[in-house]
Order: C-alpha cells, then structure tokens, then sequence
C-alpha cells in the first residue's frame, strides 16, 4: 500500500503497538506503508492511549543522534519521542522485567528545561531554558519481532522508548562545555562501553536545537519541568535480567539501575 493511509489503519498500529509493550509480546512490522508524518500520528495516537490511562508526558528524547547507534539501527535520520512519567525509574532504583520484550541500554545526557519553548526560539533563548544536566540511562525495547524496522517503524514505536534514568543534575551555570565528555557504561561491574558526548551530533548542544527543530516539525511541546534526552553517547547493550547497571559522564557524576532482582515482579 502506498500513498495515504486510513486513519483507522493508523489507529490499529497504534493500538497494537500499545498492547505489545502492555503485554510484553512482539508485533510483526506493520504491513501498511506509511509516510514519516504518518508513522508521528501513530506515535501521538500511542502515547495519548498512556495518558488515557493515567501517564502523563515527562520529556522528550532524540534517537539516532550518534553514527555508532545509527549504524546498530540501520537507520540514517534523527527522530524524536516522548518520555512519560510511569517510565521514570529513580536514580539506582529497580525497573520490573514485566512487560519488555528484547530490553537494551544506553548511556546518555539528560538536559532540564526550566522555562516553556515557543517554536521560533532562537539559540540564545534555547541555552537559557536548560537550567541543569544530569548523566542518564535510556533503555529502549522495540515492540517489534527480532528488534527490525525501519525508520517508519521506530517512530510509530514511540522510538523504542521504555524507561529512563537520571542521575543527580548539575546546575548549568557551573557545568562547563559538554563537549567531550567522557562516558563509560558498566553491567555488573565489567566495563560494556566507553564514548564520548561528542557522539551526540558533534556537540551534546546540538541537541537542544534539534529537538526544538523536530518537535515544529512534528507537534511536540517543549515545557518547563520536561526532561530532554540529548541521545546515546555509545551503542546500546543488551539488558539481561537481574543486571546493575551504571554510567557516568565525566564532570557531571554517575547513574544506577537494576533490572529485575528480588521479586523479579
């Protein structure tokens, strides 16, 4: 099928799509071909499923800002989705296994927006929007079998978002350049990856523009209080059950969870 799609078609990607990530089992990709813009109502739809049941939106996050998570995913484009409350995990916290499929985990760099973002916001009065930075960790689960898609897919997926992590946050006036941080990912004490904040589109700030460029482009809201995932500084691991997990960005301190453990609820 090609050209436009049905809204109701849309509805049921959506819908499937929600009922994989609710039950832990995976969908098939979808057989309706969809345009980009199509595939972000899908994700809209998606999300706003959540918020019916009581979720609300937290943030926002970029995929695919680095060449070595570009080249993992077989994809070649940034895109952008949304982050929400029942996905927050506190720092070194717990998250239940219930309901992931194929879990990885990334390590990132989360920036605080202090202040609500117009669409025509220039750079300056992007900087004085982020109040602080904090080390984070993402961990993605594609809702699709053997974690394959395309670009389409992913964004329909809410790209792959499942949980996130922040770590404590460095007030942004003594935080320094980003650029070139150091960042180190650990799985139960042994060294998984290395980057560095450069990975993340050659500078970590370029992030803020893009996610202001691409949250225009396809209806998202940047408001005070939102998180803003900048994206992955090295590839994603695997996530296995009962794994403690941390990361650290140089200069800005460390980040912890655990998958599963007592209980393993």
């Amino acid at each position: 099928m090609t050209g436009t799609v049905l809204r109701d078609d849309l509805a049921a990607v959506a819908q499937a799509l929600d009922l994989a990530q609710q039950h832990g089992s995976p969908v098939a990709q979808s057989s309706t071909t969809m345009t980009l813009a199509e595939a972000y109502e899908v994700q809209h739809r998606l999300v706003a499923r959540r918020i019916a049941r009581g979720d609300r939106v937290s943030g926002v996050k970029l995929g695919f800002t680095s060449r070595a998570k570009a080249v993992q995913m077989g994809v070649d484009d940034v895109i952008i989705g949304s982050l929400t409350e029942a996905m927050r995990i506190e720092d070194g916290g717990r998250l239940a296994p219930h309901g992931f499929i194929h879990p990885r985990i990334e390590p990132e760099l989360a920036y605080l927006i202090g202040t609500d973002l117009p669409a025509d916001a220039d750079d300056a009065a992007l900087r004085r929007a982020v109040v602080a930075f904090a080390p984070a960790l993402e961990i993605i689960d594609s809702r699709y079998l053997d974690f394959r898609f395309d670009l389409e897919d992913v964004v329909a997926d809410n790209t792959s978002a499942a949980a996130y992590v922040i770590g404590p946050w460095t007030d942004a006036a003594s935080a320094g350049d980003l650029d070139n941080r150091g960042v180190r990912l650990e799985v139960d004490g042994r060294l998984h990856a290395t980057g560095s904040t450069a990975a993340i589109l050659g500078h970590p700030d370029r992030a803020l523009t893009t996610a202001l460029r691409m949250s225009r482009a396809h209806g998202f809201e940047l408001r005070a209080g939102m998180v803003l995932l900048a994206g992955a500084a090295t590839a994603a691991v695997p996530l296995p059950q009962g794994a403690h997990v941390e990361a650290s960005v140089t200069g800005l301190g460390r980040v912890s969870m655990r998958f599963g453990g007592v209980g393993n609820d």
